[in-house]
């Protein structure tokens, strides 16, 4: 069911029939560079599963992502209620994963874009937030280019990868909605 739809892009619910090509977008290791590895079918199963029930639950999910023009599944853009427990929970979180041949074109920020908008004036929310490892640049780029702010003391070590990991410490980005409500403009 489509939920979103910006410029380019159509951001939907999740069909099973998307488990092909979002399990090949999660072979590139360009793609899994910051994440723990590359998805296995049984958790793009999984994955599919759960963005169907936070659908079901809060009106909002990881977005399956697909071109407008050619309908073909480029990853994933939305909202997501992140499942461990840190000092900045309860919260809601934006997402994004796409496929390393759509990056550098602004199908991140141009979907992102639409989902703020829609987390805030739609869904009500009265802050999301993003995080990532620090090395992971590009998308410390796109949380700043939608306005999203970091404070030095938002530095966590993420409770679901191991302790000796080197992906252990993530940086925490916010956006709080504005008394007049959120529209990015651009």
């Amino acid at each position: 069911m489509k939920v979103i739809e910006s410029e380019r892009l159509i951001l939907r619910t999740w069909e099973e029939s998307d488990a092909q090509a979002y399990w090949q977008i999660n072979q590139d290791s360009k793609v899994t560079e910051y994440l723990l590895g590359p998805l296995s079918m049984e958790q793009v199963h999984t994955f599919i599963k759960s963005c169907q029930q936070c659908f079901e639950e809060n009106g909002f999910c990881l977005f399956a992502a697909e071109l407008k023009e050619t309908h073909e599944l480029i990853g994933f853009i939305g909202l997501w209620v992140p499942q461990f427990e840190a000092d900045f929970m309860p919260t809601v979180e934006i997402g994004w994963r796409l496929g390393s041949q759509y990056w550098g074109k602004g199908y991140a920020i141009e979907g992102a874009k639409a989902v703020m908008d829609f987390g805030f004036n739609q869904c009500g929310l009265k802050e999301i937030v993003s995080f990532t490892v620090p090395a992971n640049q590009r998308s410390i780029r796109v949380m700043e280019k939608l306005g999203m702010q970091h404070d030095a003391k938002d530095v966590f070590a993420h409770p679901k990868v191991p302790a000796d990991h080197p992906l252990l410490m993530h940086v925490l980005y916010r956006m709080r909605a504005t008394p007049d409500s959120y529209m990015i403009k651009g």
